[in-house]
């Protein structure tokens, strides 16, 4: 049954017959078969059907929420029984926001240098979609804020704190100075990311206590589109440190150091509250934990 169950979830979330069917590499009236034969067993219609797609019915509701465990619960099994046989092993799918993209590469290699037998999916994701993929077992663990906004019931390990940089042509006026308060950047040309992006809103507060007022000339959820931006000119962009000295590195980029002040945010792993824990989730928040830095 857990491959039927497994071809409901994916139709849930395509809300798709043909997209569901991709995403599985199967072909649409295998998935079309395996959802009936999935309602046979059940003895209840999951999914409304017309001239395509129509939803669930609410018994196919709550059938989705068992689903989820009971595959979530099937992977745990078989990531417990292969550890028993062969040490470390699986593959671990990680979301990450933008800003965190080279912590989660740090923690990644250094855990697989350890772990060899375990790979890494890495995907980039807003902070508030990281804790639904967590809750729908889409992911096996994120790297996200972790006291800014609400988490819910997860385990955490700090990775490191935030702090901000502005990036600008050398050329720009405030390339010049060693360090800048946030009210510098009134009217200012910025390229920012989209406000769907927690650090665009740490941003936006930040400049609001400061009183600044910034021209925003460019939105992005891509930070690589905003170091370009401020590449091609006439821009400047705010990112935190560690990725901005990444991405300005071996460029033509000036890096000014934005005043600490105001509420410091911490970025680390995120992991939803179950128990028992898998082996290779356990070694990850280990790992985290011990990561410098």
């Amino acid at each position: 049954m857990l491959d039927k169950l497994e071809m409901f979830i994916a139709l849930a979330r395509e809300g798709h017959f043909g997209r569901a069917a991709e995403s599985l590499n199967i072909a649409q009236p295998t998935l079309s078969g395996g959802i009936k034969q999935l309602e046979d067993q059940l003895g209840v219609q999951l999914v409304h059907r017309g001239s395509r797609f129509g939803g669930l019915t609410p018994e196919g509701q709550t059938a989705l929420a068992w689903a989820k465990r009971i595959t979530g619960d099937a992977k745990q099994l078989r990531d417990e029984m292969r550890m028993s046989r062969a040490g470390l092993s699986g593959e671990v799918r990680l979301a990450v926001i933008p800003t965190a993209q080279t912590w989660a590469a740090r923690l990644c290699s250094a855990f697989t240098d350890r772990h060899p037998n375990v790979r890494f999916t890495i995907l980039s994701s807003t902070s508030r979609d990281i804790l639904q993929m967590l809750e729908d077992f889409e992911i096996d663990a994120g790297i996200s804020y972790l006291d800014n906004e609400p988490l819910g019931r997860v385990d955490t390990a700090v990775l490191y704190v935030e702090t901000y940089m502005l990036v600008c042509p050398p050329d720009a006026p405030l390339a010049a100075k060693a360090s800048v308060p946030w009210s510098a950047l009134h009217d200012m040309p910025l390229a920012l990311l989209t406000t769907d992006m927690q650090n665009r809103r740490i941003i936006n507060q930040r400049l609001a206590e400061a009183g600044a007022t910034p021209a925003t000339v460019i939105e992005s959820n891509s930070i690589i589109a905003l170091v370009a931006s401020v590449l091609a000119g006439g821009c400047m962009t705010v990112l935190p440190t560690d990725v901005a000295r990444f991405l300005a590195e071996g460029r033509n980029l000036s890096l000014v150091q934005l005043e600490r002040t105001g509420r410091r945010h911490t970025v680390g792993l995120v992991l939803p509250q179950r128990d028992p824990r898998t082996p290779v989730l356990t070694a990850l928040l280990a790992a985290a934990r011990k990561l410098p830095s």
